[in-house]
């Protein structure tokens, strides 16, 4: 590759492709390379300082079990777990399809009308729930909060309402008078502490008010209590976290989020619907894009990006697997447990909180009559369990779908200061009467759809999802090439430890003496990023690259204000950034200026300058990507900083192309003052189909007192922001993955990866220039990591007929049409090997051969196999071939795939149908099929 580029080595290309102003002249100080034997030792090591107690904290946590065919099927299965984000749809049929039950699951379990396919966890699902609610009310401005809410749900909220200046209201829902200044209110159902309120009256008065309501809901509780939409909820949220996803410490857990059918356009998140393709048949998408952040930019009521689809897809196949009668029965034993737990502590003497009129689900808050709390809490460790201590005298006990006789019978002796109760569970059980009164209780049915109710054998499940497996094309089939999404290797080794217990089952909340293991792994993971970035601190907690963005924009927020600067609010955004940049610019409270990029796709630097100048006195920060959106590296960066620097406002650096940078360049050294991290990038963790990710963000040494908070844990720090996450530590869990990364390639392993990025991009670049022109180069006739080829010089042919044609020869597309219209931009990152970027590149020079057919006349401008892609095997099958063209040119247009052929599940997907007839959920599907 090198010889083809007229480079004599590696070192000689990274000299002349990134500017020597910038370059890090020094080895990455991090350990040398580990062997995957060495790394897994270490790693299990850390893992055993982590002390597995059985916690019943609650709080929106619970221990479940994952099914093991689910866990093998799903979770551990790169098939599943290294696709990508399903826009292109023909090819993500399969998780299409459980993102579709998981809607379902919602929609029915909830009552309402609409669901999305995930949000990151159930704490920033209500803060969106606010945001949603107040963009419908636009001349109100508080927002009441049920202090019995989850305490890291309010904190979320609160840091969320301060940056866009709404006041929220913590109170007694049943003693709050609504106003006509209050747009929403958010209640929790069960409450934090177990209580299970009959909502109705309050709702009421909300909407009589003018007023929204969320409800944040127990999924499990669904099942037996009656749904948040049947009392008249606007919006209901929560965590799927319960049905079948380990704890983690805090995550990834999929939230879920419905709304009724009027607030559907404005809800945020994924949606997936059903359209219909060439064909006519049913076939599945990703619906009414044009609500997201990538396409309303500024005018974004919301930033996310990414959300949780492989945890949703746990999710969904666990309800799959139980059906709504094993649903049903998993609840009801934990209610009854909950109350044989309540009647055994009762007749100890304990005092079981139960306000009149109310009753709970799965918690119970235990009140001390004159016993010593310091000793139940001593008797509690020696038997390795956990409850939640809400003051001196009271704690909350939550059970879960582990939990037997056997744990009833500790948490008894506990409380009997280490003496066996005088009674079993089996006696009090005879007592106990676990039903609901009407008001409370669920009437109507849930998941009778086929679906539900056909996989309830391990054989079936099993069967079902790798049928669905196999409609979707993941690294497992080819390389993904898709510009600024970063598809490397996820390798084995670097996700065994993602289901090791000792990581997998901590509760978020347990002592921290508990997690020791985690803080190792966070402390050194946090010294490397740091070492790889140039930045003085770090914070894990946010948990997806646009929660990193918003909360070090927060973070810059703020440090101004601690300078009596609060009043700047100006946000200097490159026109060719990500849309989710300006969408958490608005979300952190700022108002967004476009900056001009010149013909060669840099910031235009007279236009930054004469912007910064003009807003010097209400200049916050400029949001720029490193290297640019349009794949070089920018000459100008440090003269860009000094310029932000210059007039007053900070340096944030979007981190969406560190793969580009590390061991090369950092952005601390360059000038950047913050910086995010794609853990689900640069860092190895998958994107599970559209999530999980991380985006921890780096800060400079004026900036480390300001990173985010959480009100349940203590992070340190002076002057934080407050939660940005609902775990302190975001998706824990999946953090070991970028420490094995880190571990085993060491410092001279991540640079040289680095290098290889740089190389293979260089060369794809090289490799297509004859055909499709490259539309941006750097210093040297180079590009970065990423290249963008230009196809519009095309007459009869689109960018989104070459996506759908290269699904035929095996390949996913790269990123079409951004960041610049009719163009595609491609990423092969360090992994591919060089057979498969010339694989990549024949099936793209082939591609060049038919548009030129079609361009001269040679071929049918509408009939030929561009327009027709993607072809399907039973497409191929009909007696009647009506193309003049063959059935191998169709399906076959490549050598290789003789050897092996990945089909589409279905053809060329109607977007528009899709969207003027929205159906999302299965129970739709079926009628309309």
């Amino acid at each position: 590759m090198l010889e083809a580029l007229g480079y004599p080595t590696l070192d000689a290309l990274i000299n002349e492709a990134v500017p020597g102003k910038i370059r890090l002249n020094r080895p990455l100080n991090i350990a040398s390379a580990r062997s995957e034997f060495e790394v897994l030792t270490a790693l299990r090591e850390i893992a055993s300082q982590n002390q597995v107690f059985r916690s019943y904290i609650g709080m929106g946590y619970s221990d479940s079990i994952t099914p093991p065919v689910i866990q093998r099927g799903i979770l551990e299965n790169p098939g599943w777990y290294t696709q990508y984000t399903p826009y292109q749809a023909e090819i993500a049929q399969g998780r299409l399809e459980s993102l579709l039950n998981f809607q379902t699951m919602i929609i029915e379990l909830t009552g309402l009308d609409v669901a999305n396919a995930s949000l990151l966890d159930e704490a920033t699902a209500a803060a969106e729930a606010m945001t949603l609610c107040h963009g419908l009310k636009e001349n109100r401005n508080v927002f009441f909060v049920s202090a019995a809410c989850h305490p890291q749900t309010l904190d979320v909220v609160q840091t969320r309402a301060r940056a866009l200046g709404i006041e929220v209201v913590v109170g007694d829902h049943s003693s709050f008078v609504f106003s006509d200044k209050v747009f929403g209110a958010l209640i929790q159902y069960p409450d934090t502490y177990g209580v299970i309120h009959d909502f109705g009256q309050f709702v009421q008065q909300a909407h009589a008010a003018g007023a929204l309501v969320a409800v944040a809901a127990d999924l499990l509780s669904l099942t037996l209590l009656k749904p948040p939409g049947e009392f008249g909820a606007d919006i209901a949220l929560g965590s799927a976290q319960r049905f079948g996803v380990p704890l983690g410490y805090g995550g990834p857990h999929a939230a879920y989020f419905s709304v009724r059918d009027s607030l559907k356009r404005h809800m945020p998140g994924r949606i997936v619907g059903v359209s219909k393709d060439s064909r006519g048949r049913p076939a599945l998408r990703l619906s009414l894009q044009t609500r997201e952040q990538h396409i309303r930019r500024e005018k974004a009521t919301s930033n996310i990006c990414t959300a949780q689809a492989l945890l949703a897809n746990i999710a969904a196949m666990y309800a799959c697997y139980h059906g709504s009668e094993g649903l049903t029965r998993i609840a009801e034993r934990v209610h009854f447990l909950a109350e044989v737990l309540a009647k055994g502590l009762t007749r100890l003497g304990f005092k079981v909180r139960e306000p009149a009129g109310t009753r709970y689900f799965d918690t119970i808050c235990v009140e001390l009559v004159g016993q010593s709390s310091a000793a139940i809490l001593k008797l509690a460790e020696a038997r390795r369990i956990n409850f939640r201590v809400i003051d001196e005298r009271t704690f909350g006990i939550s059970l879960d779908e582990t939990v037997g006789e056997r744990d009833l019978a500790d948490i008894w002796r506990i409380f009997n200061l280490d003496k066996p109760a005088p009674f079993d569970a089996a006696q009090l059980a005879k007592e106990v009467d676990a039903s609901y009164p009407g008001a409370l209780r669920r009437t109507t049915g849930f998941l009778n759809h086929a679906v539900f109710n056909r996989y309830r054998s391990e054989t079936e499940m099993l069967r079902y999802i790798k049928r669905l497996e196999s409609r979707d094309l993941s690294l497992t089939t080819s390389m993904i090439p898709l510009g600024s999404c970063t598809m490397k290797l996820n390798a084995a080794v670097e996700m065994f430890p993602v289901t090791w217990p000792e990581f997998g089952r901590l509760h978020p909340f347990a002592p921290l003496r508990q997690a020791r293991g985690y803080q190792t792994l966070f402390q050194q993971l946090e010294d490397w990023l740091s070492e790889i970035t140039g930045f003085a601190g770090i914070s894990l907690q946010p948990n997806a690259g646009s929660q990193g963005e918003y909360a070090g924009l927060l973070v810059i927020r703020a440090w101004h204000a601690s300078h009596g600067e609060a009043h700047r609010n100006v946000c200097l955004i490159p026109t060719s950034a990500h849309g989710t940049n300006p969408a958490s610019a608005v979300m952190a409270g700022l108002k967004v200026v476009a900056v001009a990029c010149d013909q060669q796709g840099n910031i235009e630097v007279a236009d930054l300058r004469a912007k910064a100048e003009a807003h010097r006195n209400e200049l916050a920060a400029l949001l720029v990507t490193y290297p640019s959106t349009h794949g070089v590296f920018e000459e100008t960066i440090i003269e860009i900083c000094e310029i932000i620097h210059a007039n007053g406002g900070q340096v944030y650096m979007d981190g969406a192309n560190l793969n580009a940078q590390v061991g090369l360049c950092r952005p601390g050294d360059m000038g950047a003052d913050v910086c995010h991290l794609n853990l689900h990038k640069t860092f190895c963790i998958p994107h599970g189909g559209g999530g999980p990710g991380m985006g921890p963000i780096g800060v400079a040494e004026h900036l480390v007192d300001f990173l985010p908070g959480h009100v349940v844990v203590n992070l340190g720090g002076e002057n934080p922001v407050g939660a940005v996450s609902a775990a302190p530590w975001g998706s824990a869990s999946i953090l070991p993955i970028s420490w094995a990364y880190i571990a085993a390639m060491g410092g001279t392993g991540l640079t040289l990866a680095t290098q290889y990025a740089v190389l293979n991009a260089n060369y794809i670049a090289h490799r297509l220039q004859d055909y499709f022109p490259v539309l941006y180069r750097g210093h040297g006739g180079l590009v970065a990591h990423e290249c963008i080829l230009d196809l519009r010089q095309f007459k009869s042919v689109t960018v989104e007929d070459v996506a759908k044609r290269l699904m035929d020869y095996g390949f996913h597309a790269p990123t079409i049409s951004w960041p610049v219209p009719g163009t595609i931009m491609v990423e092969p990152t360090e992994s591919e090997s060089k057979e498969e970027l010339d694989r990549f590149c024949d099936a793209m020079i082939g591609i060049h051969a038919e548009i030129q057919a079609i361009e001269s006349g040679r071929m049918n401008p509408q009939n030929n196999p561009l327009k027709n892609a993607p072809h399907t095997a039973s497409m191929l099958a009909v007696e009647n071939w009506e193309h003049p063209y063959t059935r191998a040119q169709a399906a076959f247009p490549a050598k290789w795939l003789e050897d092996h052929k990945f089909w589409p599940a279905v053809g060329r997907i109607d977007n528009v149908f899709g969207d003027r007839n929205l159906v999302c959920s299965c129970a739709g599907m079926e009628a309309y099929s």
